[in-house]
């Protein structure tokens, strides 16, 4: 894990078609922007002292759904089936608030940027995308939030901070950033953060309870993010209480490159889970 990581408008609502949404309501937020984010119209706002921004479909899916990218969201975005729901009528938003690693002061801010989503029109559950220390911001805000969130699809996802950055097991771990970590949540010392019993793969049951989906894709010969105390134990706790996941696993890769060579499985299941076809919609005239 490292600093590669970080590496329009409203149509006819008389459309008939059931793939579009009525696009009456033209998003807007104070003080924003307006530029282009590969190829789409992007919002982009300052909410809470935090750059904040929604990049908008050519065309909008009925019920405005959306994918949420919490951390890394110009990683390999080719690669993780972003563009492709974005064609297929998806709004995308993200909210920069750092190397906070999904800290509570962090998910304060992910709480406002939900609701000024929400607010304007868009779906009342999210797809959340947690890449690399992303997975720490995805699942520590949707174990509090469960009713609000569709599915979590997690890249090379750290669920637990004690393998990254904290490096107590087999990974490389990150000293520097297990200081920041440290501080960011308020603990008074390294014991207290080993003692945290709120890490992703401590808290799975509200998820389940929900019948949130979990997809993660990893690879096997990860050394930074090992998947073997990350993924694979949220993988067998999931199952254990009766939730559904999915792990495509690509054997000889490691922490790079994210995403998958085809997005094409991954783009269906989030489609599936989201109630809606593969069709893209069609146009408005």
């Amino acid at each position: 894990m490292n600093s590669t990581d970080k590496g329009a408008q409203a149509g006819d609502p008389g459309n008939k078609s059931p793939a579009v949404a009525a696009r009456a309501v033209t998003l807007a937020w104070p003080g924003e922007r307006l530029d282009t984010w590969h190829g789409y119209v992007r919002h982009v706002f300052t909410l809470e002292g935090c750059e904040a921004w929604v990049v908008e479909p050519k065309e909008v899916r009925a019920g405005r759904p959306w994918t949420w990218c919490l951390e890394f969201p110009d990683a390999f975005t080719d690669r993780t089936g972003v563009l492709q729901l974005l064609e297929r009528g998806f709004h995308h938003v993200h909210i920069q608030v750092g190397n906070t690693f999904g800290c509570p002061a962090a998910l304060g801010h992910f709480d406002a940027l939900y609701n000024a989503v929400t607010a304007q029109g868009l779906a009342p559950k999210a797809t959340l995308i947690g890449i690399s220390r992303g997975g720490l911001y995805a699942y520590n805000w949707a174990s509090l939030n469960p009713d609000k969130v569709v599915c979590i699809y997690g890249d090379a996802p750290v669920c637990d901070f004690k393998s990254w950055p904290g490096g107590k097991g087999q990974g490389r771990g990150s000293a520097d950033d297990w200081k920041a970590l440290i501080q960011c949540y308020g603990f008074k010392d390294e014991a207290e953060a080993l003692a945290w019993t709120r890490n992703p793969v401590d808290s799975l049951t509200p998820l389940a309870r929900a019948g949130i989906p979990l997809i993660h894709v990893v690879g096997d010969v990860d050394d930074v993010v090992p998947t073997l105390e990350n993924s694979a134990i949220v993988e067998q706790r999931y199952t254990a209480l009766n939730g559904e996941i999915t792990v495509f696993h690509k054997p000889t890769v490691g922490h790079h490159p994210h995403g998958l060579d085809d997005t094409r499985p991954l783009v269906d299941l989030i489609l599936r889970y989201t109630g809606l076809s593969a069709s893209i919609p069609v146009p408005c005239h």
